[in-house]
């Protein structure tokens, strides 16, 4: 990821974005799945896909959301802008319950929550026009004077992600995947929005793509003070974008804290391991490789005590038995294991002989 630029700027957020109040608060949310089986569809068991996360995210910021496929961090992104219903739980824009709205005042909250697909070639209809596509929100939330008004701002749109205008006429299937998202990331930004939900945004593009997409995604937050929840797999890439990073497991948060802090500082022991995996050319800052131990346990039946003691190098018996609470270890730094002080000592997982 070396082509990606340096984030001063960003920092300058870090700072300023403590003195602001929450845009995006999720409070204690939940979302489990029913498994129904028999005749009369009887409920057997749930999928907990989140179980129970908090976080807030400011005007102009980026929280980076990341995890193992399947530890719920997808399902938690649809669920806060409520296209996926919640089983229980809070979020609130600029202080609104989200889960409270519905028809016209839920769609009048979503024009200012939207969302980038992880899938740029699925996530465009291939029967419409690029300017169809990218048009579409303006349409929806009648925010041109006229057709000629709607066409301008789609061109200007397509300007700003880097694509001609007069690729309006064309269609999805003559694009390339990095051109693909560029065009979602135009038709996000069509209906102007303060935070987008940046869903893997960049994990099906190749490396120099998703390096592009992410400047892009910088260079758009510094122009318009938009805020992203940014969720993604590869720390590396996280690393780069994301003010402050929420780690999650299991359909839990186990760790949150300022980007810098966390790679430089990492308590939980799930959090070292995933850093440890990150390739680096720089020798001193390589980290030993830690190999996790079996595989993720089912968001069926997930594992009593702390959900990661499955796994844990330096797992105790009371890790089974005591759901860890969010201990804070230091400013904007939360961590959820029993073995870490409130001093911040950690344990430290290194390989096993």
């Amino acid at each position: 990821m070396s082509e990606l630029v340096t984030t001063a700027a960003a920092a300058e957020g870090e700072t300023a974005g403590h003195e602001n109040p929450p845009l995006l608060e999720v409070r204690d949310l939940v979302k489990h799945f029913p498994i129904r089986k028999g005749l009369f569809s009887r409920v057997v068991a749930q999928v907990q896909a989140v179980d129970g996360i908090s976080f807030n995210i400011r005007a102009g910021e980026t929280l980076g959301l990341v995890g193992e496929s399947g530890c719920g961090k997808t399902t938690a992104g649809r669920t806060i802008l409520k296209l996926i219903e919640p089983t229980s739980g809070s979020v609130r824009f600029r202080g609104e319950e989200v889960f409270d709205k519905s028809g016209d005042d839920l769609r009048r909250m979503r024009r200012k929550m939207q969302i980038i697909f992880q899938d740029p070639y699925a996530s465009l209809n291939p029967r419409m026009t690029i300017g169809a596509i990218v048009g579409e929100g303006i349409a929806i939330h009648q925010l041109a004077k006229d057709r000629r008004d709607q066409r301008d701002r789609v061109a200007s749109l397509l300007e700003k992600v880097g694509l001609s205008p007069e690729y309006m006429n064309r269609y999805p299937h003559e694009f390339s995947g990095g051109q693909r998202q560029r065009i979602g990331v135009a038709r996000a930004l069509a209906v102007e929005p303060e935070i987008i939900v940046c869903d893997e945004a960049v994990s099906a593009l190749d490396v120099s793509i998703q390096a592009q997409i992410i400047n892009l995604l910088q260079t758009l937050q510094e122009e318009l003070g938009l805020a992203y929840l940014f969720i993604a797999h590869d720390l590396a890439v996280v690393e780069h974008i994301s003010h402050r990073v929420a780690v999650m497991y299991l359909g839990r948060i186990v760790e949150v804290a300022e980007s810098d802090e966390l790679y430089a500082n990492p308590q939980h022991p799930y959090t070292q391991c995933l850093l440890s995996a990150i390739p680096t050319v720089d020798a001193s800052a390589r980290r030993a490789r830690v190999i996790l131990e079996g595989d993720v346990p089912t968001p069926i039946n997930p594992p009593s005590g702390c959900r990661f003691h499955t796994r844990c190098p330096v797992a105790t018996p009371d890790c089974s038995r005591q759901d860890p609470p969010a201990i804070v270890t230091g400013p904007d730094h939360e961590t959820s294991c029993l073995l870490v002080g409130e001093d911040g000592t950690a344990p430290l997982v290194t390989p096993q002989s």
